[in-house]
This record gives C-alpha cells, sequence and structure tokens, in this order.
C-alpha cells in the first residue's frame, strides 16, 4: 500500500509542476488583450486559467492527502525504544584515578626565589 501512495504521490507532483509550468503569469494577459500571441493559444484569447487553476488546486489537494497517508503510514511503521524490548543501560560515571608520580619528578618549593643568573630557566627584570 505504502507503494502505491509513494508512486500516486510522485505521479501528482510531476503533474503539478507541468501545470505550473504551462499557467501564464498575471502580466501575459496585457500583450494578449492586444492581439500579441493571442491566436496561437490552446484555449483561444480568453485563455484557460480557469480550468488549470481549478485542476491545480485540486492535483494539490490529493497532494496534501498522500502526503497525510504516507505520514501516517511512516508513524505506525515506527517503534518506540519501549516496544521494542531492549534495555537501556544505565551510565555510571568513575572518576579516572590520578596518576602515580614519583616524588623524584616534581619539584618541590623550599620558599626561596630561585638565583638570577645564566642557569636560571626564569628571565631577568
Amino acid at each position: 500500500m505504502e507503494q502505491i501512495i509513494l508512486i500516486a504521490h510522485v505521479l501528482i507532483a510531476l503533474a503539478i509542476i507541468g501545470l505550473i509550468m504551462i499557467q501564464q503569469g498575471k502580466g501575459a494577459d496585457a500583450g494578449a488583450s492586444f492581439g500579441a500571441g493571442a491566436s496561437q493559444t490552446l484555449f483561444g484569447s480568453a485563455g484557460g486559467g480557469n480550468m488549470l487553476t481549478s485542476s491545480t488546486s485540486w492535483l494539490v489537494a490529493l497532494f496534501f492527502a498522500t502526503s497525510f497517508g504516507l505520514a501516517i503510514i511512516a508513524k505506525n511503521h515506527s517503534l518506540s525504544v519501549g516496544d521494542i524490548d531492549i534495555g537501556v543501560p544505565v551510565v555510571t560515571e568513575m572518576a579516572a584515578p590520578l596518576p602515580v608520580v614519583d616524588d623524584a619528578e616534581v619539584p618541590a618549593y623550599d620558599g626561596q626565589a630561585p638565583a638570577s643568573g645564566s642557569d636560571s630557566d626564569v628571565p631577568d627584570l
């Protein structure tokens, strides 16, 4: 059923595009009233605006109906997490253990400023 509605949906969309491309704009009426191209129109000088407009509106209504039908079908196919019977794992946060540092690697502060000279890493002011 879903495939049939989807095919109808695509065909209706293409038909709407075709009908919109065929219709004349509002600015084309001024040129047709002076005789420019009125003899070459398919529906005469009055144009087929009413038939094209009404058929476009009917196709748009069908397009809305098929869109709504596809949305209902998609909703019925989807399942919530509770319906699948898959347990949701409990997340627990654990603090990472602190790295063990040897006392020889950690510099200690003895309360005195380092000696200024060429051996020091601190620049002189």
